[in-house]
Parts: structure tokens; C-alpha cells; sequence
């Protein structure tokens, strides 16, 4: 009876898995198939010839080579925004948990609500305001907004508030430490784990953003991968037939660096998940 009452979570858990992993199977496999291949055969099957190492060496040097500037680019935007995000959430996090002072209680509740205005709904006004100091159709315009992370900043106050002890800064204080040398040489090394969390969920975010590269970017010489593999997308020759292995290739490599950063952080992130669980 007790197998019985859990079968339809395990049932439900299975969909789900599979909902999110057939994707990301029918593109690890398409991205193997030559070009005549991937139309003539069942999506899931596996390839009859083992054409990865060539597609991937043809979306590499398609154009010039431009997918690797794409994907610079892509790695300065997600790379350099989720590192300064994570350092401006840190800090703003922190004073917000651990003092008090005038509108502090404000500026909480306006980071709530900026958690829960749409980023698409910002491009615009992003847009406009760029336009008027001249940055737009420059990297700034994307790299500047990606500085911002309401979510971090809320996900790091609950974090400093409830795992950072008064008890360790008070002594630190005593001691003659600084505020800044007590952030850098304390508070820091106990918050790693939301850190992590705060850098990985915005480098996630940036890595897949679209809309707002589309609103600020014309020169394809600074576009992101996002950008770069639909304007791949949407040339004549997609509709032949003739690169659309490559978009396919090249969506395929986008995926690699988000796992492996993934895999690679996931014993700190696992910890930050849980942060401010109990704490209001």
C-alpha cells in the first residue's frame, strides 16, 4: 500500500524528467547527423554516420569563423555580468541583512518588487536610456543592465541575515577589523555558497537572453549566441536545407558550457538553494 500511495509521484517525477531531458537528447543527437541525415530520419534515432566532429568543424569556421566571436562575446556578457552582479548583490545583500538604517525597509520591499517586474518589459525603457548617452549598438549596452540582479540581491539579504553570525562580526570588530576587511576576510567566505547560487543563476540568464541584445544590437559582430544562431535561423538558406545542421551544431555547444558549470559548482549551489529558507 505504502508503494502504492508514492507511484504517482514517481510517475509525475518521471514525465517531468523526461519533458526537460528528450529536448536536450533530440539536440545532443541531431547535432551528430550530417545534413541530409537529420531530415530523413526519426528524430531520436541514432546516426548512421557519426558526423559531430565535421558539423561542429564547419559551424566553427561558417562566415569567418563568426560563431567564436559570438561566442566571445557571449562569455564577456554572461562571464563579466554574472561576476559584477554577484559582487554588487554580495554587498548589497549584506548591508541590507546586517544594519539598520533609514529606508533600509524601503529599499527591501523595492528589491521584492523588482524580482517581480519581467525583464522584457525592461528592454525598452534600457533601450531609450542607452540611446541617450550614445551606447547603444555598443557591448556596454548589454554588459551595463546585466550588473543588475533584484533576485541575487533579495537571495543574498536572507543569506547574510540568517548564516552570518553577529556574534563573528562583533568579534571581528574588537579585534580593530575594519567593516571592509571584516566583508572581504569574513562575510564573503561564509556567504560562498549563495554566491555561487547568485553567479550561476545570472550567468544562466544572461548566457540565454535574447530579447534585450535584439532591442540594443544591429551589428552582427556583437551579437551573442542567441542572437547570432537566429539570424542563422532566418537566413534563405535554412529553408534549403544548407546550414541548418550548423544552427544545430552550434545551439548544441551553446548548451556545454552552462552543464559544465553546472556540474562543476553543484556541491555550492546545492547549499545556496536552501538559503533564507526560514527566515522571512
Amino acid at each position: 500500500m505504502a508503494r502504492l500511495r508514492v507511484l504517482p509521484t514517481y510517475v509525475l517525477l518521471v514525465v517531468s524528467c523526461a519533458y526537460f531531458a528528450l529536448p536536450l537528447l533530440w539536440l545532443a543527437l541531431s547535432a551528430t547527423k550530417g545534413r541530409d541525415e537529420l531530415f530523413t530520419t526519426f528524430g531520436f534515432a541514432l546516426p548512421e554516420r557519426f558526423a559531430l566532429v565535421d558539423n561542429i568543424r564547419q559551424t566553427l569556421t561558417y562566415e569567418n569563423g563568426i560563431y567564436l566571436r559570438w561566442t566571445g562575446n557571449t562569455l564577456l556578457y554572461a562571464g563579466g555580468g554574472a561576476l559584477g552582479a554577484t559582487a554588487l548583490a554580495a554587498t548589497a545583500g549584506y548591508a541590507l541583512g546586517k544594519f539598520r538604517f533609514r529606508g533600509s525597509g524601503a529599499v527591501s520591499w523595492a528589491i521584492i518588487g523588482a524580482v517581480l517586474v519581467p525583464t522584457t518589459a525592461l528592454a525598452l525603457p534600457l533601450y531609450f536610456l542607452m540611446s541617450s548617452v550614445g551606447l547603444q549598438n555598443t557591448p556596454w549596452s548589454v554588459f551595463l543592465p546585466s550588473l543588475v540582479s533584484p533576485l541575487g540581491v533579495y537571495l543574498c539579504r536572507l543569506y547574510a541575515a540568517s548564516s552570518v553570525p553577529d556574534e563573528v562580526l562583533e568579534a571581528a570588530r574588537v579585534d580593530g577589523a575594519s567593516e571592509w576587511r571584516i566583508f572581504r576576510t569574513v562575510v564573503l567566505r561564509i556567504m560562498a555558497p549563495i554566491l555561487v547560487t547568485v553567479f550561476l543563476f545570472q550567468f544562466v540568464a544572461i548566457w540565454n537572453n535574447f530579447f534585450l541584445p535584439l532591442v540594443m544590437l544591429n551589428s552582427r559582430e556583437l551579437f551573442p549566441l542567441t542572437l547570432g544562431l537566429q539570424d542563422w535561423n532566418t537566413q534563405p538558406q535554412v529553408g534549403n536545407q544548407v546550414i541548418f545542421h550548423l544552427v544545430v551544431t552550434g545551439a548544441f555547444l551553446a548548451v556545454v558550457p552552462l552543464v559544465t558549470c553546472f556540474l562543476l559548482l553543484q556541491r555550492y549551489w546545492r547549499q545556496g538553494l536552501t538559503a533564507g529558507s526560514v527566515v522571512a
